[in-house]
């Protein structure tokens, strides 16, 4: 009987193996060749121009430093004073109005990148200056939305940010409390 199993097993695989492999692009970048920036996708330029983390500061986001937008949606939960409030807002008005400028330009320099790879007007010299502007860009952005995080973290108290990790998820959770009866 095991081996009856085997070779029906093996002539399923048989059988599918070539409707599976047509099924599959011939490699994961298939498609994007028609982008307008190859190694942007349109939800990733509209990131880079509103002016959003894209996970830039989880180094920060992960190890206590909460995130300017995510306070001020948990304002009520985690109690923020007026003045904290005010103070977020401010950040992250600043954090925002950066990061678009940033990823605006980085968009460009992407677009330029794009251009000279399919016109094929590249040196070595222009690759290297291009790839150098592309990654200081990506350093000075992802720097920005740090920041901001090491600034919210110097506003709230210690339990705003234990619930904070809470809230999202990143915490321990509170501990159940037991009533004993006797």
């Amino acid at each position: 009987m095991p081996r009856l199993m085997f070779v029906a097993a093996l002539a399923v695989c048989t059988l599918t193996a070539p409707v599976l492999a047509a099924e599959m692009p011939a490699t994961p970048y298939a498609g994007q060749q028609t982008r307008t920036i190859k190694a942007l996708s349109d939800d990733e330029i509209a990131a880079l121009r509103n002016g959003e983390g894209m996970g830039m500061a989880k180094a920060a986001e992960l190890n206590g430093y909460p995130g300017p937008i995510h306070v001020l949606a948990l304002a009520a939960q985690l109690g923020l004073t007026e003045s904290q409030h005010r103070e977020v807002t401010a950040i992250f008005e600043r954090m925002s109005a950066a990061a678009k400028l940033l990823g605006g330009e980085l968009i460009a320099r992407e677009r330029t990148l794009d251009q000279l790879f399919a016109t094929g007007e590249f040196t070595p010299n222009r690759l290297s200056a291009e790839t150098a502007a592309i990654g200081e860009l990506q350093g000075r952005l992802r720097s920005v939305h740090l920041a901001a995080h090491l600034q919210i973290r110097a506003l709230l108290n210690p339990e705003q940010i234990v619930r904070y990790k809470q809230l999202r998820g990143y915490g321990e959770p509170r501990p159940v409390q037991h009533h004993h009866h006797g």
